[in-house]
């Protein structure tokens, strides 16, 4: 049902070399890149994440209350992932842990404070 998620980026140059380093961690790699906007995937079929510069030419923000969750096949996944943000210089915004009986992950925000998560369900 989602085709893709944009994330707002002040710094694209920056944005893309964080998200470079990231998500070649769950095997995503740019499928496209239009300098002012980049994306992220496994292929065609399959829901992608984009940085851009906003089009209106205001400052990038962030929204409160959104955040962009991304699937993983493991638990170890998750935590590798989690600790690879933030070593990459992202912020914590709860260590990976179990949120239920079928529900695993950990939250950060990446470097323009956009909240995401690497997550495991069942």
């Amino acid at each position: 049902m989602i085709g893709y998620v944009t994330l707002g980026t002040n710094d694209m140059q920056r944005a893309s070399a964080f998200y470079d380093a990231l998500l070649d961690g769950i095997g995503a790699r740019r499928t496209m890149d239009f300098g002012k906007f980049v994306v992220w995937g496994k292929g065609p079929q399959t829901p992608s994440l984009a940085v851009c510069a906003p089009f209106d030419g205001k400052p990038a923000s962030v929204g409160n209350g959104v955040m962009v969750a991304i699937p993983c096949a493991t638990e170890a996944d998750v935590d590798r992932l989690h600790a690879q943000a933030l070593a990459l210089g992202a912020t914590d915004e709860g260590a990976p842990g179990k949120r239920g009986p079928n529900f695993y992950a950990g939250y950060f925000r990446d470097l323009d404070g956009n909240k995401l998560n690497f997550f495991k369900m069942g």
